[in-house]
């Protein structure tokens, strides 16, 4: 301010104070019109300024204040869903062994049910060995007994005159009739 009044004084103790005119002097004209603006801006938007600069200083805090609000909630979420993360790994590590444990449980009863299964194809193909061995025996025995029995025949009918064939009858008849006495 001081600055601008002695520019007016300047002004008045000009060498040529008592007339007006224009001063050619470039340099000490554009020294004083800058003066004077600068006087004239510090004087009046000195206000205007410092209201700016403290509404922009506000503004700044504030858009901090936000983003350090922000960030908070941020960090609370993530520290959140980090928690969350933790109980769905347990789960699914847990889920995984249960998963494991199921699928061992179904492969020993697979394996159970197939040893049982093989284990009664073993038996039904002994007992049908069995059953066919036994065919074979009877059929064999069957063949045997018929061979014999016509061997016997043969004998019997080459051996036997009708005199002898007579006297086993008689005593099969006499032992069939002892054995009615006993009988009764």
């Amino acid at each position: 301010m001081k600055n601008v009044t002695d520019s007016f004084v300047f002004l008045v103790h000009w060498p040529s104070a008592g007339s007006f005119g224009l001063n050619t002097d470039i340099l000490a004209t554009n020294i004083i019109n800058l003066s004077v603006v600068l006087g004239v801006l510090i004087f009046f938007g000195k206000r205007v300024l410092s209201d700016l600069l403290g509404n922009r200083k506000q503004r700044i805090l504030n858009s901090i204040q936000n983003s350090e609000e922000l960030c908070g909630g941020a960090l609370e979420q993530l520290e959140k869903a980090r928690a969350h993360l933790g109980k769905v790994k347990i789960e699914a590590d847990q889920y995984l062994v249960n998963e494991y444990s199921e699928i061992e449980r179904q492969k020993l009863g697979l394996i159970n049910l197939t040893y049982k299964t093989l284990e009664q194809f073993e038996n039904s193909k002994n007992e049908t060995i069995l059953v066919e061995q036994q065919k074979a025996i009877n059929q064999v025995q069957q063949r045997v007994l018929k061979q014999a029995l016509q061997g016997a025949l043969g004998t019997l009918n080459s051996c036997l005159t009708k005199e002898l064939h007579l006297r086993i009858i008689s005593a099969n008849i006499g032992i069939l009739g002892e054995m009615q006495k006993i009988r009764h």
